[in-house]
């Protein structure tokens, strides 16, 4: 399936929910998992201004590549976003629309990489 790389160099990117676990089945609630690593994901959903439009994406990302605290209104990075058109039928009805993925979302707050004082 068609990949396309997402520039986010002249992006405002920041955290509209944060992440949560992303579930393959709802009813059952078993978790989603990357079919090459087997790592956990999750998805997180950020605000994306670009070219004077704002956008709400959910990004599904592996629970490993998110750091810092990611609570709402946190300016992050997006590394490796890519966008990926997808379309299913489901009862005979057709649905298309685009799939982001990220390799990690990274808090861009000041003092995120420092730890917490106790």
């Amino acid at each position: 399936m068609r990949q396309i790389p997402v520039d986010t160099s002249a992006a405002t990117v920041m955290v509209a929910q944060p992440p949560q676990p992303k579930v393959k089945d709802r009813r059952t609630g078993e978790r989603a998992m990357d079919t090459e690593t087997g790592a956990a994901l999750s998805t997180v959903d950020v605000m994306f201004a670009a070219n004077g439009a704002v956008e709400i994406l959910s990004v599904t990302v592996p629970e490993s590549g998110i750091s810092g605290d990611l609570v709402m209104g946190t300016p992050v990075a997006l590394t490796g976003l890519i966008a990926r058109p997808w379309e299913n039928e489901f009862n005979g009805q057709k649905r298309h629309g685009i799939a982001f993925r990220a390799v990690a979302v990274t808090s861009l707050a000041s003092g995120a990489s420092k730890p917490k004082a106790a």
